[in-house]
């Protein structure tokens, strides 16, 4: 994992400037201890006219595999995934990111005691990544470092360079230019924006990474023109957290823009509105319809199909009458994340007996998943082609064949409630399609039909008396006498 800092000067203003902002001198080659391997700073070229420094991450693949045991805390994807073999030694991620942070340290922080007048100067700045995870592409390259005053040149790397009808990896060599920004400003931009270009980090993203974020993107990050995707994909897409540092962030921008401190900006809020109830996302609401149909059915070992980042997995794990509970997804990147919600690398014995995440397909049989009291299908059938349904329907219903199936799903009538939705818009991009109370219904009750079930609908959320709920819920019951009993 490689990374190179390139200035140039003059007589008067020598490049190798750069080794006292660095803290680093050119004539010397320093290693640093880090968590998972050794980092290494050396100059290739040290010269008044022109200096480059270059960072060296060495990463112990046995160490980061160990340390994170595949999840939770240093759990990151690829590492879970691909345990000794992966792209972590030599694609630039958070693991670069936090050793830029521990050993230029000082640089960051834009402090020079022995020349206290460089940290504010402006300098020309070349920084070159040879290999860098894009999840997104070079145009997300773009967009990030742009607006920051970088002129980037983000080269796709091909898969192989004989072969180029195989088309390109998710990496790029970057290549970064300014002539208007600090060291100290170049060096709070990659450390924020490299694994926010991997979109994964080695280590478990605990509260204290918003006050870090905010800090080290202050300045630049409340009017970049992507700061809701860096915020999110900093902070792992972990929700709460990213909403705490959006609304930190904004009344940062609201702040400048008043020219007032940001305590007088947060303090403007008279006591009583924050005494004022907000209303329960829809979200909390399908979940305690959920575990309330759960407990009425007696249901102690769950199914959770489809369960994506966990958060109903959560919720039924607080409910020690749920003895049980399994989540299936078939992105194993969700599983992850679930993991990471969860805390599973920290749960006790007792708890982690009760739990466990797989990777499977709904569209297929799967013999794992036989035997168990309740299945929930939350918000998942919209997300697959109609034509796949009928695989769903008898993986599920024919061959799992719990007790109780619970199936939630938009209810598309509902739409013209949200303000925000523009007419004839599926409410997620990844919707195949959103149906009317109505067929939703007719599918239930022909599943039911097919394969022994009787089935119920409740509403979830407030029934509207015109378009109905804006989420409808079916309640599958097994009444094959001969299979119910053997339930």
């Amino acid at each position: 994992m490689f990374l190179t800092i390139t200035t140039t000067g003059t007589p008067e203003r020598p490049a190798t400037d750069l080794g006292y902002l660095l803290h680093k001198h050119p004539d010397k080659a320093q290693a640093f201890s880090t968590s998972y391997g050794t980092a290494h700073v050396l100059y290739p070229e040290a010269e008044a006219g022109r200096c480059t420094a270059a960072l060296l991450l060495e990463v112990d693949a046995v160490a980061l595999v160990r340390r994170g045991k595949g999840k939770g805390r240093g759990g990151a994807p690829d590492a879970a995934l691909a345990q000794y073999v992966n792209d972590r030694p030599y694609a630039a991620s958070s693991l670069l990111a936090v050793a830029l942070s521990g050993v230029f340290s000082s640089a960051m922080k834009g402090v020079c005691n022995a020349r206290p007048e460089l940290p504010g100067q402006v300098r020309p700045l070349r920084v070159e990544v040879p290999a860098l995870p894009a999840r997104g592409g070079p145009d997300l390259v773009r967009k990030l470092f742009e607006p920051l005053g970088w002129t980037v040149t983000a080269e796709p790397v091909p898969l192989d360079a004989e072969f180029p009808a195989w088309g390109d990896s998710r990496y790029v060599r970057l290549v970064l230019e300014s002539d208007a920004l600090t060291l100290a400003e170049a060096l709070r931009h990659l450390y924020v924006l490299l694994p926010v270009l991997d979109d994964a980090k080695h280590y478990w993203v605990a509260p204290d990474e918003v006050d870090k974020l905010l800090r080290v993107g202050e300045g630049w990050l409340p009017g970049h023109p992507e700061q809701r995707l860096i915020t999110s994909r900093y902070l792992s897409r972990r929700w709460a957290l990213t909403r705490q540092a959006t609304e930190r962030l904004e009344l940062v921008r609201l702040a400048e823009t008043d020219d007032s401190e940001v305590e007088e900006i947060d303090n403007a809020v008279e006591a009583e509105t924050e005494a004022e109830e907000k209303p329960t996302p829809l979200a909390v609401q399908r979940r305690e319809a959920i575990v309330t149909a759960l407990r009425q059915s007696g249901a102690a070992r769950v199914l959770d199909l489809g369960c994506g980042q966990g958060q109903l997995v959560q919720t039924l794990l607080k409910d020690p009458a749920f003895t049980e509970i399994v989540g299936v997804d078939v992105s194993m990147r969700a599983l992850t994340i679930a993991s990471r919600r969860l805390k599973l690398d920290r749960m006790g014995e007792r708890q982690a007996s009760r739990v466990q995440l797989f990777q499977g397909s709904l569209a297929y049989t799967d013999a794992r998943l036989k035997g168990y009291d309740a299945a929930v299908l939350s918000e998942v059938i919209e997300h697959l082609d109609l034509p796949r349904l009928p695989a769903l329907e008898y993986a599920v219903f024919g061959s799992a064949r719990p007790r109780t199936v619970l199936v939630t799903t938009p209810n598309v009538e509902y739409n013209v409630r949200w303000e925000s939705l523009p007419a004839g818009h599926v409410r997620h991009g990844d919707h195949r399609f959103e149906w009317t109370r109505a067929e939703f219904r007719a599918w239930a009750e022909a599943v039911a039909e097919r394969h022994g079930y009787g089935v119920a609908f409740e509403p979830v959320g407030p029934d509207d008396p015109e378009v109905g709920p804006p989420t409808q819920m079916a309640v599958f019951t097994l009444t094959t006498p001969k299979e119910a009993k053997a339930a």
